[in-house]
Parts: C-alpha cells; structure tokens; sequence
C-alpha cells in the first residue's frame, strides 16, 4: 500500500525537500573557486527520485539548467545499467545535448543510497568559467568550443579517476579553479545525500517513493488547474533576432496550443542552425519555454517534475531551436534566452496582466577575459551583466536584472580581484528605459582599462562576449516604447561585440547593457513617477516632455500639471 501523507505533514516534508537542496547551495557559495559560481550563482542543485523525475531543485537555480536538467539527469542516469551503479558512484558530463546546452555546464551526478536500496539521485552542475577551446561566439563548431567530457565515472566505487582529472587538467587554462569547482560540487552532492538520509530516517520512511508521487502529483494538478482557466486557442507570435557579422538574421516562429489544462509550443518554420556559437539544443529550448509558461500560470508552487507534465514542445531537429552535433554551442544564450520573451509576446492578448514587455538582459551580457598576468600566470574570468527588465501591467521594470536567466551581477571589487583590469565607472544610463504607462528597467554602462603601468598584464588581453540587441533594441507591449540598445566601443570607437576582441596596456572599453521594453502608452503614466524619475535621474527633462508629455521646471524640479495637460491633449491629437 502506497504511504498517504496528510496535509500538514505533505507540506513540511515537501519544504524540507527544499530546504536539502538550499543546503547544498550553501555549501556552494562557501566552497567554490569561480566568481562566476560563488557570486554569479550560475549553478544549479537538484535532486530526483530513482527514477529520474526531477523532485526538488535549489532557490536560486538558472532556469536554462534547472530545466534542462530536468530532463538531462533522467537521461544521463539511463547511459548506466541501474544495477550497476553504487554508493561512492559520481558520474561528469558536459555533452550539451545530453544536459544544459554548451561545454561549460559540467554536470556532476551521484546516486544516493540508504539501507543499500537506490532511492535518488542528486546532481549539482556549474557553469564553469574555463573549459578550454576557442572563447568566443563565432566557433564553427563545437569542437572550437572546448573540452567534451561524456558520460563518465569521476569516482567509481569511491575511488577517484585520476586519469579523468588529469585530462581535465591539461585542458583548461586554470585547471586550480577548475578542479577546486569540481570538488565543490561533489561537496554540494554529498550534502544532498547526507541531508536526504537524514531526512528518511527522521521520519521513519523506507523509501521517497510514495513522498515523490505525491508531490509531483500535486504539483501537475496545480499547474493544470492554472492553465485551464486561459481560454482555449492557438497563440502566436514571431521573432527576429541578429546574428553575428553580416549574417541573415534568425526567425523564431511560434505558436501555443491551449486546450484544456494542455500546453504544446510548436516552433516549426524557424531557421535552421547558424554558422556560429548560437544554436540551441532542445532541452535548452525547452527550459526557457518551460520558464516563461510556469511564470505566468504557476509561479508559487516548487519546481519538479509536475509541473512540466502539462507541457510539450515540437522544435523541428536541425533548427536553431534544436541543432543537431556538431555545431558550435558556446554562446547559445544568446538565442536561447529569447524563447521566455518569445512565449510572453505570444500570450500577451490572452493574460495581459501576466506577462512583461522584452528585457535588456534577454540575452543576458557574458563577457569571458582571459590572459597573462605580467609574471607570465595565467588568468580567467567570467562576468555576467544584467540590464533593464521589462516592465508589466502593474510595475515599472527592475533595474539591472539578469533577465531570465536569474543570475547575479559580479561586484566591481571581485572583477578588480580576479583581474588585472580596472574598473573606471559602473553606472545606470538615463534614458535607457523604455517609455510607458510602466516604464522599462534601466541599462547599465561598465567601463574598463588595462593598466599601462608596472602593473600591466601581458598583452594580448582577451575578450569574448556573449551578448545581443546591437541592432535590435528590448521591445514594448501595448503602446509601450522599446528600450536602448545595446553598445560596444574600443577606445571610443566600435567593436565587434560577436567576436574574440584583443587589446592592450592603455585600451578602454566601454559595455552598454540595454534598457527594457516599456509596457502601456506613456501618455497614461502618472506625471509624479515622471516627475520622480526626473529627480533621480532616470530620466531626463527632455524625455519627459517628448514621450510622457510631462512638463517639469528644469531650475525648481516643479511639476507643471495644467502645462502637462495642454502637452498632453497636443500629443494625442498628433
């Protein structure tokens, strides 16, 4: 008979399921090497049952590896006999079509015993800031790309592979920080497995069996109950989005199907895989697919496997929505984050209130700079940038926010740490945000300079960047105004934002995140917020009469309300 948990008790184990993962989040920030880990959060914890449904995963999961994990762990347990595995296993892979979609998500897996049965399996993957290869958007393939680390045993048995750590070693630039975030996450697994036990011995319970039915039960019934109160249709929408160079630009076609408490996203008619780092496999695709649809209809209740059961995705192989081996992989953000935007657009005019005009940090801003220091050391960092959000029907967008891919912005100080580079100036950019009832989030300007003293790295220093919206700016929803665009200057002069840049001692380089898209008309916004805006500047005196129509004192800071009027009145009519 299968145990039946009521109410109270459903909901205090279901809490301290993710309480385990949260845990071994913890120990990540207190272990790993990376700022791009330890700071930037760009890792994920998770955990399933023996059957590879994913059961709980961390607060402060990445939706690109959360939700791709979820069904890259269940596949990565299959490439094993499940007999076969036992207690001190630890399985690492990066394939990204098997997990989280490009070489530097290397997923660490360890299945988790109690009284000698098979009871679940933990995983914890990185983004890890140095996996070898060629650091830049336009490989070819994914060979350029870097170290490809297939399904593996780390340990087996609990006795380390040294031969696996010595290949990983001889192919990554800091191999220190790359073997010390490793170790990190066998550490977070541990925690996992040891809380998980602890967990069952507690309660009494033999098995997590009948606990992950029912929750993942609960949470599909959830998640269709949200879903059935949309009215039934077929939802579309259409993106373009720039490529590297001169390149065609890439299409996106759309459409979701609501029937019932059924959700199928078709993305057939979008274009076929690009000749750069920007394709996306499939379960990429589907984790920001996934994201944008459990935001709208479910936002509350935890993630697992119940929550994706209502939802299936078609994205036709070969298509940049689902490449196919061996296209390079490294930079398929930069298409990917789209699908979360791409879902809002599509579902605006059924839930209005529940989506949001397109974000400056969709595509989030990745800039990866490697060198030598002036002693010959080598050197690796990664920083992730966030820009302005879109903003909805009820708020105006955040500001610099890493927007959907929930990552956190690296502090100046560990960037100056962890570099040679100094940082000149980090600040919001006025205007940046798009107009509207709400106003879109504002973008953020970093500007950066290699030393030319004593102190100078050997050149050349490194860049690649990992970005978007050079040409096509964050758009609004109903009447909102899109935000700024996004610039990359070398000395004051024009990158090549989508290649490998190169400079030396002396050179500044200038990053510019973009604003978010504006959401309403900005006739209707009330003339205090713009008023207040202008006070902090936000937003300029000029821009508040040019596209909310509010006219402000640019000595006293007063707001003239019969002036706004009148300015008001004229611009409707025009």
């Amino acid at each position: 008979m299968a145990q039946k948990f009521d109410p109270i008790t459903l909901e205090i184990l279901w809490r301290r399921l993710i309480s385990i993962v949260d845990e071994a989040d913890a120990s990540v920030a207190r272990t790993a090497f990376s700022s791009l880990t330890r700071d930037a959060h760009d890792y994920t914890c998770m955990f399933t049952d023996r059957k590879g449904r994913e059961l709980a995963q961390g607060t402060l999961a990445t939706p690109g590896q959360s939700g791709a994990m979820a069904l890259g762990v269940r596949s990565l347990i299959s490439k094993f006999p499940i007999e076969s595995y036992k207690p001190g296993d630890i399985i690492i892979c990066n394939d990204p079509w098997l997990l989280a979609g490009h070489l530097n998500d290397v997923c660490v897996m360890s299945p988790i015993f109690y009284k000698e049965r098979l009871e679940a399996f933990t995983a914890c993957v990185f983004h890890h800031s140095d996996i070898g290869g060629r650091v830049s958007s336009d490989n070819h393939d994914v060979f350029e790309d870097g170290l490809f680390i297939p399904p593996v045993k780390l340990y087996d048995d609990g006795v380390p592979n040294e031969a696996i750590f010595q290949m990983i070693r001889w192919n990554v630039r800091t191999p220190e920080e790359v073997i010390g975030d490793i170790r990190s996450q066998i550490a977070a697994n541990h925690v996992c497995a040891e809380k998980i036990r602890e967990m069952l011995h507690d309660t009494g319970m033999d098995t997590l069996d009948d606990l992950a039915d029912e929750v993942i039960d609960r949470t599909e019934q959830s998640m269709r109950s949200s879903i059935a109160k949309v009215p039934d249709g077929i939802y579309t929408s259409e993106a373009i989005i720039e490529q590297v160079s001169a390149g065609k630009d890439v299409v996106i076609k759309m459409s979701i199907e609501i029937k019932g408490s059924d959700i199928v996203v078709d993305l057939a008619g979008s274009s076929p895989h690009v000749n750069w780092g920007g394709n996306v496999v499939y379960n990429f695709t589907y984790a920001y697919v996934f994201m944008a649809l459990k935001s709208m209809f479910d936002p509350d209740i935890p993630n697992n496997d119940g929550a994706a059961e209502p939802i299936r995705l078609n994205a036709p192989e070969g298509t940049v929505v689902n490449c196919k081996f061996p296209v390079a992989v490294a930079a398929r953000m930069q298409i990917g984050h789209f699908m979360t935007e791409i879902v809002y657009r599509a579902m605006a005019s059924a839930v209005p209130n529940k989506v949001i005009a397109a974000s400056g940090g969709t595509p989030a801003t990745m800039n990866v700079f490697y060198g030598r220091r002036n002693n010959g050391a080598p050197w690796h960092s990664v920083i992730i940038r966030g820009g302005g959000m879109g903003a909805s029907s009820k708020n105006d967008g955040h500001y610099v926010v890493i927007f959907p891919a929930n990552g956190a912005n690296t502090p100046v100080e560990v960037f100056e740490s962890d570099t040679p580079l100094l940082v000149e100036r980090r600040e919001l950019i006025p205007d940046s945000g798009g107009a509207g009832r709400m106003k879109g989030g504002l973008g953020r300007r970093v500007v950066f300079k290699t030393p030319d003293d004593e102190y100078a790295p050997l050149p050349p220093v490194n860049l690649g960047i990992q970005a978007g919206r050079y040409h096509y700016p964050p758009e609004g929803l109903f009447g909102g105004y899109p935000g700024r665009k996004a610039y990359f200057l070398v000395n004051g002069v024009d990158g090549n934002p989508y290649g490998l840049t190169q400079f030396g001692p002396g050179d500044v380089v200038t990053i510019d995140v973009p604003g978010g898209g504006g959401y309403g008309d900005p006739l209707e916004r009330d003339p205090e917020l713009v008023q207040h805006d202008v006070f902090n500047q936000y937003v300029s005196i000029e821009k508040a009469r040019e596209d909310y129509g509010v006219v402000i004192d640019d000595k006293t800071m007063n707001l003239d309300l019969e002036a706004t009027e009148k300015l008001r009145s004229s611009l409707k009519k025009s």
